[in-house]
Formats: structure tokens, sequence, C-alpha cells
């Protein structure tokens, strides 16, 4: 009798766990699958332009079709989306993603590749803003699956995707294989939704409070994370191409490589960390980062670091400090913010990185071009 009563408790506890594990996998599969695509497409797009030799000219349009959907998208979205049933905007995610491979691997213009790429950024945007405010219906323990998984996506697209093309297909033939990626997006969001009883549902509960008033409380969470960003992208995008070092045995292209590799590997790792420790001074990573920035950019101009390996320590630092600062914010902010207005939240708040990223894209170009006509 003792025994059977004794059981009931851990076969419950037991049972709880693991249910854990499966939301934290759910949410892993859900970051892994929304930012993989992205990556995916952005290689591919810039394939194909490169293929039709007018990769040059259009590197901005890339740019911003790369950004811009995301910016507008969680600007406007924490406003209105609450109208929307979760379920729905899973459907817009998939059907986005889907359109976005099928463009860019029937592209035969410039044009249709551009809007591959802007499909592929209003999926990535709506399911990352939607997938964060989905987590406050889970244990906060799903964020660092959440994070871990956005953070492998960067090291698996990217490898994934190289591994495809070196193998010999084509890059058409490689996006009609990574189609299997969306539906798996669909498959484990509408599970998941299912799981929190919200997937046909309506949100009202943020509009308790002022929208505007909230708004103001998160720009403490925001601001840190744009700027880690903003530090961060400048170096990607306008640093990092102009660190080669002649005298290595590593040519151009394969340091520029290992330097975005390293950097994938980075937020990886951080991203993944929240498992283990948290962090709550954010700003202290922004200033961290921004320092970065600042003594790359002197090596640039004085050329003072001696080969490429102390950049490649440099570059996984940064992305160790901008993977953190991402997971901690989130965090943080679901910590910090009263329960009826967390899922208003984390959807406003997921606009402070991509702010930061167009901001450094519009700052990192002209001084690209500086440092090239010198």
């Amino acid at each position: 009798m003792d025994r059977a009563l004794n059981s009931d408790p851990v076969s419950t506890a037991d049972t709880e766990g693991r249910q854990r594990w499966r939301n934290w996998i759910g949410f892993w599969l859900l970051g892994l699958c929304n930012n993989f695509a992205y990556v995916v497409m952005l290689s591919a797009a810039h394939d194909i332009l490169q293929k039709q030799e007018s990769h040059n000219t259009t590197t901005p349009a890339v740019l911003l079709a790369d950004i811009l959907p995301t910016l507008i998208i969680k600007f406007t979205a924490p406003f209105y989306i609450h109208k929307v049933p979760y379920g729905f905007r899973v459907l817009v995610c998939f059907i986005t993603a889907v359109v976005s491979f099928l463009m860019v691997s029937f592209s035969s213009t410039i044009l249709l590749s551009i809007f591959g790429v802007v499909f592929a950024s209003i999926s990535s945007g709506l399911g990352e803003l939607s997938f964060l405010s989905l987590s406050v219906f889970f244990n906060r323990n799903v964020l660092s699956g959440w994070g871990s998984g956005t953070g492998a996506a960067g090291v698996a697209g990217a490898f994934l995707y190289s591994a495809f093309t070196q193998a010999g297909l084509t890059p058409q033939v490689t996006l009609w294989i990574m189609l299997v990626v969306p539906v798996i997006l669909a498959v484990r969001s509408a599970e998941l939704s299912q799981l929190s009883g919200l997937y046909l549902l309506t949100r009202f509960t943020y509009f308790s409070s002022y929208p505007c008033d909230l708004f103001q409380g998160l720009l403490k969470f925001i601001f840190p994370l744009g700027l880690v960003y903003f530090a961060e992208y400048f170096i990607n995008q306008g640093l990092l191409e102009l660190l080669y070092f002649p005298d290595s045995r590593l040519s151009h292209a394969e340091q520029y490589r290992w330097y975005q590799t390293l950097y994938q590997v980075g937020v990886f790792a951080s991203r993944t960390s929240l498992v283990c420790f948290k962090i709550r001074k954010i700003f202290l990573m922004s200033l961290l980062q921004c320092v970065n920035a600042v003594l790359l950019g002197f090596a640039v101009y004085y050329q003072f670091l001696p080969n490429p390996w102390v950049v490649f320590v440099i570059v996984l630092y940064e992305g160790l400090l901008g993977g953190a600062a991402y997971v901690n914010t989130f965090f943080f902010i679901r910590e910090e913010t009263a329960k009826h207005e967390r899922e208003f939240a984390m959807a406003a708040a997921s606009v402070g990185d991509s702010l930061g990223i167009a901001l450094s894209a519009a700052a990192a170009l002209p001084v690209h071009h500086y440092f090239c006509s010198l």
C-alpha cells in the first residue's frame, strides 16, 4: 500500500521531467528551423546573384531585403499580432518560407532572387516574434532551447548548404532538398501551440495595460541588445573582409570563411549557455562588443595585428558576447515582467537585434567603401 502511494509523486515528477525535455527539444527545433531556412536562403541568393554576375552591384539591395522586412514586422506586429491566432501565424511562416525557397531556386533574374530573400526575412521575423511570445506559456527553460536552436542554425545552415553544393549539387537542387525544413517548422510549432492551448486562440491579454507604457519599460533591454548587434554586425559586414593577412597560408577567402564560421560557433555556444548560467549585466556585454568594434577598426586602419589567429580569437569572443546578450535579454524580460504583460514584452523586445543590424548595415557600407579606397 505504501509503495503504491509513494509511486504517484515519482511518476508525476518523471512525467513532468519528460514533458519539459520534450518542450525544450521542441523549441530547439523551432529555433533551428526558423533561422536555418533564412541562413540557407541568403547563401543561395548570393550564389545565384554571383552566377548572374551581378553580385557586387546588388549587395546593398540584398542587405536591405535581408533585414528590412524583419525590422518592419518587429516594429509594428506587437501592437496588432495579438488579434492573429498562433495557428495562422505558423501557416504564414510556412508559406513564406516555401515561397522563398521556390523563388530563389527558380530565379532567372536579380529581382526574383531578392524577393526570395524578402520572403525568407518575413518568415524568420514573424517566426521569431511569435515563438518568443509562445515561450511564455511554457517553463522558462524553453528559452534555452530556443536560443540554442537559433545558434545551431547559423552553424548547421552554412555547413550543410556548403556541403551539398561542394558535393556537386546545384544551388537549385539543394534548395529543393531544404524544403523539408519549413515542414518540420510547421509540424513542431503546431504541436507546441496545441499543447499550450493557443493554436487556434486569439490573444488579448497583453492589452490590459497601455502598450506604449509597457514599451518604454522595455527600453532598458532593447537598447543594450540593439547596441550589441550594432557593434557585432558592424564588425561582420564592414571590417572582417578587410582583415586580410597575405603572409598566412590561408587565402583571403579562407580567412574570411573561418571568421564567419568561428563567429557562428561562438553564437551557438553562448546561446546554449543559458542552461548553465545567467548574466544580468547585458549593458556590460554591449560595451565589450563596442570595444571589439573599435579594436578591429584600428586593426584595419593601422594593420598592427600579426596574423589571422588573433582575429579568430576575437571573432569567437564576439560571437560569445552576441549570443549571450540575446538569450539573457529574453530570459530577464520574462523574469522581470508581469505575467499578463510577458507575451507583448517578448514580441516587442525582439526588435532590438534587428534594429541594431539595420543600423550597422547603414554604417558599415560607407566605412567599408572608405577603407577600400585607401
